[in-house]
């Protein structure tokens, strides 16, 4: 039996508070209490904003265009959030789980190929360049952080959005990586449906034994 997942639907949230919460919330997963806290998914968007993970380097920044940055404890380098992509953070307990760090990143980008197939899309992973793309062009980008055996932060897709900011960064620290929606896959479906979507992929990986 595998422990219940928790959804949250937030909406469009800021950056900052959303990070401060999942991070506040996993470092409170200790001791008995913490044994008995639920996973949990949080289904958002972000306004627009840059991520920069804890071995990011500022030179992936090539230009300021008014976008924030923020750099978080996740990691990975940088990259965008904004309207009209797919954000779901995975609040997991792993060792209740039984799920190590390099399974749940197979698992994450496993939901998004799977997603993707249903669309009538084929995309695949790239060796050393967590995420998922298709034809070479990324089209879902994962950052994780693990504290206590807990993960929180997670995968970002791109639906419907404006993609001319992550022409002022290297994406994930690679210099001229092309990004990619949904959209320009041909394939229309609003954010709301893609969300509900990947949480039905996502809880298929992570409530399926995986020999």
């Amino acid at each position: 039996m595998f422990p219940t997942l928790h959804i949250r639907r937030l909406g469009r949230v800021p950056y900052e508070p959303t990070w401060h919460a999942m991070r506040d919330q996993t470092l409170a997963r200790t001791g008995d209490a913490g044994a008995e806290a639920p996973d949990e998914l949080w289904l958002l968007e972000h306004p627009p904003v840059f991520t920069q993970g804890q071995a990011g380097k500022p030179e992936h920044l090539l230009q300021d265009i008014g976008v924030p940055v923020v750099p978080i404890d996740r990691g990975g380098q940088i990259t965008y959030h904004g309207p009209g992509q797919v954000v779901i953070y995975l609040l997991l307990d792993l060792q209740r789980r039984q799920i190590k760090v390099r399974d749940l990143v197979h698992r994450i980008e496993q939901a998004v190929i799977n997603l993707l197939a249903e669309y009538g899309v084929q995309a695949e992973r790239r060796a050393g360049a967590p995420g998922v793309y298709v034809s070479d062009a990324k089209v879902a980008a994962l950052g994780l952080r693990i504290r206590n055996g807990c993960s929180y932060h997670g995968v970002s897709l791109n639906v419907d959005m404006d993609l001319s900011p992550f022409a002022a960064i290297n994406p994930c620290g690679y210099a001229g990586m092309a990004v990619t929606q949904l959209r320009d896959l041909g394939v229309n479906v609003t954010v709301s449906e893609a969300g509900d979507a990947l949480l039905r992929h996502l809880k298929n990986q992570l409530e399926t034994s995986h020999g």
